[in-house]
C-alpha cells in the first residue's frame, strides 16, 4: 500500500533545498515520497498525470560495499530489489544515480531488470565524460546520460556525448548544477539538442526559474513548431 502522509509538520517544514525544492523533516524515504503523493492528490491531480523521477545520488550513502538507507544496510541486489519495489508502488518513470558511481556491472544488471519501465540515469558514473559514457554503452549500463556542459568543460565535447547518446538510444537530459547562476543558455542547448528533457531545480529563486523563463521565451519565438515531448520522451 502506498504510504501518503500529512507533511505540514510545522514552521521548520518549510525549508528550501540546495536546488530550490520543498524539503520537509522527513526520516524515510517512502516518507518522501508519500509527501509528494499527497501533494499531487490536494492540487487535483493523480499519478495518471503526474509522475515521479528521483535522484537516488547513491554514492552519498555508500560505503565499503553497503548502500546505508532508512536504517537499513542493502548490497548490491538488495538495492536493486528495493528500487524495483519503489517502481511498483509509486508512479516513477525515472532513477538517476540508482547506484554507486564505479558499479558499471550494478547497473547494467539494474537496467536489464528495470530499463524497459523506467528511464535509468547516469550521472556520477558518466561525468559527461565520452571515455567513461563509452564504457557503460558497451555493457548497456543505464539507458540515459545527465548532460552536464560546464562538468565536461566545452561545448563541442558536450555535443559529442549527445550525439553518442542519440546514436546508441540512450536519452539525453540537459542539467544545471549545485552551484548554479542565473545564465539561462541551458535551455537553449536543451531544445538545440531537441533533448526534450531539461532538469534545472524547482521554480524557486532566480538561478532555476531563469532556465523556464527562457524556455517560455523560445516557445513563443518557435510557436506552432514547438513541441511538448510529454511522456514520450520516457517510452522504451
Amino acid at each position: 500500500m502506498k504510504r501518503c502522509i500529512d507533511f505540514a509538520s510545522g514552521p521548520s517544514a518549510v525549508n528550501v533545498g540546495d536546488e530550490g525544492g520543498f524539503a520537509p523533516p522527513l526520516s524515510r524515504s517512502e516518507d518522501a515520497l508519500g509527501a509528494i503523493m499527497s501533494a499531487i492528490s490536494s492540487s487535483g491531480y493523480d499519478e495518471g498525470t503526474v509522475k515521479l523521477a528521483i535522484d537516488a545520488a547513491a554514492s552519498n550513502f555508500f560505503k565499503d560495499g553497503i548502500y546505508s538507507i532508512d536504517g537499513n544496510r542493502l548490497g548490491q541486489g538488495e538495492m536493486i530489489d528495493y528500487y524495483s519495489m519503489l517502481v511498483s508502488t509509486y508512479p516513477i518513470v525515472s532513477i538517476e544515480d540508482p547506484l554507486e558511481e564505479d558499479d558499471f556491472e550494478g547497473f547494467a544488471e539494474l537496467t536489464r531488470r528495470l530499463g524497459g519501465r523506467i528511464q535509468v540515469v547516469g550521472d556520477d558514473i558518466f561525468v559527461t565524460n565520452i571515455k567513461r559514457f563509452s564504457r557503460g554503452v558497451s555493457i548497456r549500463a543505464a539507458n540515459s546520460i545527465l548532460l552536464k556542459v560546464n562538468q565536461i568543460g566545452t561545448l563541442s565535447e558536450s555535443v559529442e556525448v549527445a550525439g553518442f547518446a542519440a546514436k546508441n538510444s540512450y536519452s539525453v537530459i540537459v542539467s544545471h548544477r549545485s552551484g548554479e547562476t542565473e545564465d539561462n543558455y541551458i535551455a537553449d542547448i536543451t531544445v538545440a539538442l531537441g533533448a526534450g528533457q531539461i532538469k534545472t531545480g524547482a521554480p524557486a529563486r532566480g538561478e532555476r526559474t531563469s532556465k523556464y523563463n527562457q524556455l517560455v521565451r523560445i516557445e513563443e519565438e518557435i510557436g506552432a513548431e514547438a513541441i511538448f515531448t510529454g511522456m514520450s520522451a520516457f517510452k522504451k
